[in-house]
């Protein structure tokens, strides 16, 4: 999942030190037990809590602890239970520490959503690819450091052709949210969504055959 073709990150200095807010678990107080990740972790879309111009959640319930990671000016590791989503078919989960060094303990996962169902379609750690037959480890990568992986415009990553409108639109049509909530121009770029994913599912086809 990328967060790109955002706006630079604003600043909440409310949040610059979680360690100092009460009932705020930093990565290091958060439990290490294994993480029960399965469809039913993942809602919808507009019902976990927005950040800029995407939503994060914790399947732990240490929501605070991964509000102060995304919205650190400098940076900062995301506690476990961490849910990072840009569009509803894409998902990041902070696994418990230790689960997958070489990905900052993420595990990336592609998702059908189907009206009030959700279905897991892939997950792993360095071999998920998108829609788009993009890697999603090499994609978020670049902002390892200080980001914890997590892609915006700032963090190094290489962008994506996904607008905004797009991503937005694809947020405000999550089936599993009930009615759409669309806006002017959301209709046209899904269209042209579409397009891209079916480019990106070709050449995906074609790579296997040769």
């Amino acid at each position: 999942m990328r967060i790109s073709h955002l706006p630079k990150a604003l600043v909440l200095s409310a949040l610059l030190l979680p360690a100092a807010l009460p009932g705020v678990l930093t990565a290091a107080e958060a439990p290490s037990a294994a993480l029960a990740v399965d469809a039913q972790s993942f809602r919808c879309i507009r019902e976990m809590t927005p950040v800029r111009h995407f939503y994060v959640d914790n399947v732990l319930g240490n929501l605070p602890a991964t509000l102060a990671a995304a919205n650190a000016p400098g940076g900062a590791v995301y506690p476990p239970g961490s849910v990072i989503q840009l569009v509803p078919t894409e998902a990041m989960v902070k696994r418990e520490a230790g689960f997958s060094p070489a990905t900052g303990d993420w595990e990336f996962f592609e998702l059908e959503v189907d009206g009030k169902q959700t279905a897991i379609r892939a997950r792993g750690f360095a071999e998920v690819n998108n829609r788009f037959g993009g890697n999603c480890f090499a994609c978020h990568a670049p902002a390892r450091q200080p980001w914890d992986f997590v892609c915006e415009d700032s963090h190094g990553c290489e962008a994506i052709p996904v607008s905004r409108q797009m991503t937005g639109a694809l947020q405000r049509s999550d089936p599993r949210c009930g009615e759409p909530e669309l806006q002017s121009g959301d209709r046209w770029a899904l269209f042209k969504l579409q397009a891209l994913v079916w480019i990106g599912t070709t050449k995906a086809a074609i790579g296997r055959i040769f």
